[in-house]
């Protein structure tokens, strides 16, 4: 059981110095647009993952005027209290502790606090580029596997320094063949322990979500879900070889798991450009709540879920539909945001669930 009793925010956004109670499974957070509804949400966010969802960088979350922020929060997980704190200084340093001991690596922490966020701007995984959908697909791969993260920050790595001897080299005319070699070496290794992973995890992912496509729609349809990636077929060595030329000319690594894909098809033709509101939304909300199932299986935890005003272009047999999913379905802790307050309670109450309100 994960479940996060309190949270404290100082200098946090549009919050001073303010702490929040949550008692009950599912919480309710109402009030007008820019009272800070989301922003709750981001530092629990911050809690699970040591940043911001919404954000890149740290201090445009610090309150105006103010110098740092603390956010401070109180779990129980699996019957025992853990105190989470996240800390940005004035010096711009962040540090971030649990029981009072701070990590040396902020990547250490991720995956204690499984956490799933569905949110207006998540529609990018479906309309959006392959980035996209590659950052999905490895921040849910680095809360099933700390291993995965470590390959991940390394490969991220060596890419930078690859793509940074191509720009010299284009610059002076000049390049190390041994030192790009001795790249391509270090490339390759969690190169391969990436694409294995991707690639054995959607084996049983990807149709999972298919389903849950079904479920939510409420009628079947000619969806059709596939992973893409060169090394499906050939491999990262002769991959590199075949693209040396053309990475020397424009600067950069051409080839590689940086370029993976998750294809999404309607009908046989792009998702994106066919769909109607209501079917990106739904195959948005299928691979989170697939995520979140998952991360259940896998670590017999199940996350906290952050619905930030999800509600916006659906219906009511939509809303209905979901709740009954996330609310009812789901046993984690559920954080729920809208602007319209008698709707979320009527849609709350009607689930027969104990809840607590929150009226910003």
């Amino acid at each position: 059981m994960l479940h996060l009793n309190s949270i404290s925010l100082l200098q946090f956004k549009n919050y001073t110095n303010k702490a929040f109670e949550f008692g009950k499974q599912i919480i309710g957070i109402c009030g007008k647009n820019g009272v800070g509804k989301t922003n709750i949400l981001d530092a629990i966010h911050y809690l699970c993952f040591t940043k911001s969802y919404f954000s890149k960088t740290d201090t445009v979350n610090v309150q105006q005027g103010a110098k740092g922020f603390r956010i401070e929060g109180l779990f129980n997980k699996n019957g025992e209290e853990e105190k989470a704190a996240c800390i940005l200084r004035e010096n711009n340093k962040k540090e971030f502790l649990v029981n009072g001991t701070a990590y040396e690596k902020f990547s250490h922490h991720i995956g204690r606090y499984p956490c799933v966020v569905i949110a207006p701007d998540d529609a990018v995984l479906i309309t959006g580029g392959s980035e996209e959908r590659r950052n999905f697909l490895d921040a849910l791969l680095s809360q099933l596997s700390p291993e995965y993260l470590q390959h991940l920050i390394l490969y991220n790595k060596v890419l930078q320094q690859r793509n940074s001897l191509l720009k010299t080299a284009a610059e002076t005319g000049n390049i190390d063949n041994t030192l790009l070699q001795i790249l391509n070496d270090q490339l390759v290794k969690p190169g391969n322990f990436i694409f294995q992973k991707r690639s054995q995890f959607l084996v049983s992912f990807l149709p999972k979500v298919k389903r849950l496509y079904t479920e939510i729609a409420q009628k079947e349809e000619d969806l059709s879900i596939l992973y893409d990636s060169r090394l499906l077929e050939a491999s990262f060595e002769e991959l590199l070889a075949a693209t040396e030329n053309k990475d020397r000319m424009l600067q950069r690594t051409t080839a590689g798991i940086h370029r993976d894909d998750i294809i999404l098809l309607l009908n046989g033709q792009p998702f994106k450009s066919i769909a109607s509101q209501g079917q990106r939304k739904s195959l948005l909300f299928a691979l989170k709540l697939t995520e979140l199932d998952v991360i259940f299986a896998e670590k017999k935890l199940m996350p906290l879920l952050l619905l930030d005003d999800v509600f916006e272009k659906l219906d009511e047999d939509r809303i209905t539909n979901l709740l009954q999913k996330v609310c009812i379905e789901n046993k984690g802790q559920v954080f729920i945001t809208d602007t319209n307050k008698e709707r979320l309670t009527s849609h709350l109450e009607n689930l027969n669930a104990g809840f607590d309100l929150i009226s910003l």
